[in-house]
């Protein structure tokens, strides 16, 4: 590979791998498509590879321009850290934060993530925005979202990522239940209707796999919900069952509402829940503070 590239290329090869398209990048840097033209003639050249390539109406990645990703953020983003001073002084500062996460997280970890952060940095602002249809890890790299935190296996391979914690899955009924009154097998756990919770509308997912796979048997979801709390207080006065996960039940006194948990009669791999960032972001010493401060709320609200 010639070595005839810059940081400014660099930076543009960032984009144009983000964006897969001339235009999107021009309209970002606010510059002429030409610009950016004469900038991917310039990455090719230096790189030995097309880089992009047209694939019917739309530009693609070859496989060298995927390698790259990781790389090439990486580079940047120590190059950024050069220039910034060590020590931050996070009293000066507002920064303001938006982490895509579903209402398990919210309610179990927000209060104390707040108050984690601005014990160090008072004028710390946090927007928690709901999960959506929309890509998770296109919301990251367009910087829409500067945090996602879940469970997802959706998101892209230049995407970073660090475990928080295991969850399993949970059954929950009201007190009073019929499934209560004898041994809870799986051909009674799929006797009775079953309550999901999907922001995309899914209805099957890995308990109905493991049914199938481990017994033949299948259940019948009659409802689907937007949301954890939405869903159990949905089921106190019916005879739904509702599978979810048991970090639940740190935000929330089920029995307070009527509800009575049980271990579900199928063999289930526990979530792996995750934060996650892109990667021009991993040494940001700012976001770098979110990431530790998430760690360490989520570590001692575990501990309990």
């Amino acid at each position: 590979m010639k070595q005839d590239y810059d940081l400014n290329l660099l930076y543009v090869l960032a984009l144009l791998l983000e964006e897969q398209s001339v235009i999107g990048v021009a309209r970002r840097m606010k510059v002429s498509s030409a610009t950016i033209s004469r900038f991917l003639a310039r990455i090719r050249e230096a790189f030995s590879d097309p880089i992009l390539v047209l694939s019917g109406r739309r530009m693609v990645l070859t496989p060298r321009a995927m390698e790259l990703q990781a790389q090439v953020a990486t580079v940047l983003a120590n190059a950024r850290a050069l220039s910034r001073q060590e020590e931050v002084d996070f009293t000066k500062l507002t920064p303001s934060f938006t982490i895509r996460a579903n209402d398990v997280v919210t309610s179990v970890f927000s209060g104390p993530l707040m108050q984690e952060l601005t014990r160090t940095c008072p004028g710390c602002h946090l927007r928690f925005a709901p999960e959506s249809e929309g890509h998770d890890s296109e919301a990251l790299r367009k910087g829409t979202v500067d945090l996602f935190i879940g469970a997802t296996r959706e998101l892209q391979q230049d995407i970073r990522r660090q475990k928080l914690f295991s969850t399993k899955f949970r059954g929950v009924v009201r007190n009073g239940h019929p499934i209560l009154d004898g041994e809870i097998t799986p051909e009674a756990f799929t006797r009775y209707n079953h309550v999901v919770v999907s922001r995309k509308g899914r209805r099957r997912g890995p308990i109905d796999v493991a049914l199938d796979q481990g017994y033949g048997l299948e259940r019948n979801i009659a409802l689907v919900m937007p949301s954890h709390y939405a869903a159990l207080h949905g089921i106190t006065h019916t005879d739904l069952i509702f599978s979810m996960p048991d970090i639940v039940e740190s935000g929330l006194s089920i029995a307070a509402v009527g509800l009575i948990a049980f271990e579900i009669p199928v063999m289930v791999e526990p979530l792996e829940v995750f934060q996650a960032w892109h990667p021009r972001l991993d040494t940001d010493p700012v976001h770098r503070w979110l990431r530790t401060a998430i760690t360490n709320v989520v570590r001692r609200r575990l501990e309990r």
